[in-house]
């Protein structure tokens, strides 16, 4: 595929594209994941003066949707490097710099990000988990839902509420938990979705953490949430990318092989077209995550936030299309192990839900962008 971008993220694509091709599908993650660090790539958007590689969330895109679409993407990466990584590097105190930043560019740490809770979903505004202060320490209290590989994290980014003392409203704040502290439990979810990244309900009782556990400024909740909450969404729309267009290259390479009545499938435009029409949508989207990427790493929160959403919203549509109509073309072979499309079908419904679904995308740009009244 052609892309318009410079030379330096070329190289980083290309470079990415081969480690991908030697995992491929049946790839081990932490393999990948010890080579992919080893390589530089789990914190190329990290600040080199604690182990990164100095870049940006555009480059951890372009390292995310490349492995993707070589069937091997590391969802941790969503989490890790990108929000936490992210939001310690932005706003943490020079001792969880230290003590994180390095660890996450190298893969020797990981961290997972918890805000979804049971009755609020990820709106920050109903978070139930609170914090209060005792003494010097913070007593953090609460339940979270699908948080991704706290199994093998060695702590959890937090998101919790604290009240103002000057109004008495509760406000958001991060807080790292570690995965041994006391009161801090976890039960795995069923989930019909096999995946190497399991999928956990966290208790929270009365969990006891030092006053340096707090990120960032107690006072700027908000915005330093969605200075994780935007790459996420970014990151999102990497992640259905690569893997729309693992689907769409397994098709495509189907079409030109199937040969029935001396004719490749391909010839047929009732293959060809859906198949196209994939692949433009699949582009498109990438644009945007590009636009996102960049106004992200040009400090310009504000309307990163808008193409972050954009962005994750056509990359979850795409995706979903593009490996419907790859299952699609191959027919029954498409629900083989063989070709590894299958367990796609779910997969792709993740980008569609997750972090945030697409109603709530189509509420943000109706009100934000247009400036429409809410129902709500």
């Amino acid at each position: 595929m052609p892309t318009i971008e410079p030379e330096e993220h070329k190289s980083i694509r290309e470079a990415v594209a081969a480690l991908g091709k030697r995992h491929g599908r049946d790839f081990n993650r932490e393999q990948l994941w010890s080579e992919a660090a080893k390589l530089g790539y789990l914190g190329v958007n990290l600040p080199e003066e604690y182990g990164g590689g100095g870049g940006g969330i555009a480059e951890l895109s372009i390292v995310l949707e490349e492995l993707g679409a070589a069937g091997c993407p590391l969802l941790m990466m969503v989490v890790s490097p990108a929000i936490c990584g992210t939001v310690i590097a932005r706003f943490g105190t020079e001792a969880q710099k230290q003590e994180w930043l390095p660890a996450l560019a190298d893969g020797t740490r990981t961290m997972a990000f918890g805000i979804t809770e049971p009755d609020a979903g990820s709106n920050s505004h109903r978070i139930t988990t609170t914090a209060h202060r005792d003494g010097a320490d913070w007593l953090l209290t609460g339940r979270k839902v699908f948080i991704s590989g706290v199994d093998i994290a060695d702590a959890t980014l937090i998101v919790g509420r604290t009240e103002d003392s000057r109004t008495g409203r509760l406000k958001p704040c991060l807080f790292i938990v570690p995965r041994d502290a006391e009161g801090f439990t976890r039960r795995q979810i069923d989930m019909e979705l096999q995946a190497a990244e399991k999928q956990f309900e966290l208790t929270l009782d009365d969990v006891r953490l030092p006053a340096e556990a707090l990120v960032g400024d107690e006072d700027a909740g908000l915005l330093q949430l969605f200075a994780g909450l935007n790459p996420e969404r970014i990151m999102t729309a990497a992640f259905a990318i690569g893997m729309g267009r693992y689907a769409l290259s397994q098709a495509i390479t189907y079409a030109r092989d199937r040969t029935v009545w001396n004719t490749p499938i391909g010839a047929h435009q009732a293959i060809a077209h859906p198949l196209a029409q994939a692949h433009i949508d699949l582009e498109l989207a990438r644009l945007m995550m590009q636009k996102a990427a960049h106004l992200y790493d040009a400090g310009d929160d504000v309307a990163a936030g808008e193409a972050a959403n954009m962005a994750k919203y056509a990359a979850g549509e795409a995706c979903v299309k593009a490996v419907d109509q790859a299952v699609h073309t191959l027919g029954g072979n498409g629900l083989t192990r063989e070709f590894g499309l299958a367990s796609l079908i779910t997969a792709a419904r993740v980008a569609r839900i997750a972090p945030v679904s697409r109603e709530m995308i189509l509420n943000y740009v109706s009100h934000q962008t247009l400036g429409l009244p809410k129902s709500y």
